[in-house]
């Protein structure tokens, strides 16, 4: 059976309380899930970058086992050379192994340099790793104690914001896709999150612009849905009269 404007107005309405009820739970947590989320992805970052000056090291350290055995492999030579040397049978073959001596010396030379500029790099990033991981230490430390809070605050209201997701489920089964889509979008870009709103002394309940007497009147009525000329958002009728309601059976009570 087809809703009624009306049946759809009050549909709305009550989605609308229920996400403004969901919304000041959120907003009580504030900025914390989202300063969570920044901390987890900067000590993700960190520990990245701190495996690296590891894998930096090891690399360094492998660098220096290689120098060592070229030392060692041009040593033999040297001795080797050298064994050589006492047996040449002339000038030429002298001035070639002198030559292949003073190659292998300089070799010995550059791998000397290049491990002490290995140990000099392996300090300097075992210095970055330290302070790293203190640095890191102290992030996690945070995230811990922000974790803590958000999950405090979270317990505090859990049970009414699966309740609330639970109305809120079963509040939307009752509006068409169509006008659910409207809804949706207008929540999306007002500021306070009012998609659907009274009209208060005279008034949008969304963006205070004056509705015209006219214009109540049709919202009174509800037989089409009437939205705000200003600001988009849907009115769902007008909190005078619901005042009066309410003073009308204070009356007939009496």
């Amino acid at each position: 059976m087809e809703s009624t404007v009306a049946q759809k107005l009050e549909a709305l309405l009550n989605l609308q309380k229920i996400d403004s009820r969901l919304d000041a739970i959120f907003k009580i947590r504030g900025a914390l899930p989202e300063e969570v989320q920044d901390l987890e992805d900067e000590i993700a970052g960190y520990e990245t970058r701190l495996e690296k000056f590891n894998q930096d090291i090891v690399s360094l350290e492998e660098d220096i086992k290689k120098f060592k055995e070229n030392i060692k492999e041009s040593e033999k030579l040297i001795k080797k050379y050298q064994e050589q040397q006492m047996n040449v049978r002339n000038n030429r073959e002298y001035d070639a192994i002198t030559k292949e001596l003073e190659l292998q010396d300089l070799e010995i030379q550059v791998s000397k340099k290049k491990i002490g500029e290995a140990q000099a790099k392996i300090e300097s990033k075992n210095k970055d790793v330290e302070e790293l991981r203190d640095y890191l230490k102290e992030r996690q430390k945070d995230l811990s104690n922000k974790q803590d809070e958000l999950t405090t605050i979270v317990s505090e209201s859990e049970n009414e914001e699966s309740k609330l997701k639970a109305d809120r489920e079963k509040a939307v089964k009752k509006i068409e896709d169509r006008l659910y889509k409207s809804y949706a979008k207008i929540r999306s870009n007002a500021k306070n999150g009012l998609a659907v709103v009274m009209v208060k002394r005279g008034a949008c309940g969304g963006c205070f612009n004056v509705v015209p007497p006219q214009r109540q009147a049709d919202i009174r009525e509800k037989k089409k849905l009437i939205v705000c000329e200003h600001c988009g958002r849907i009115f769902a009728g007008v909190e005078d009269e619901i005042e009066e309601e309410a003073t009308k059976k204070k009356r007939s009570r009496v």
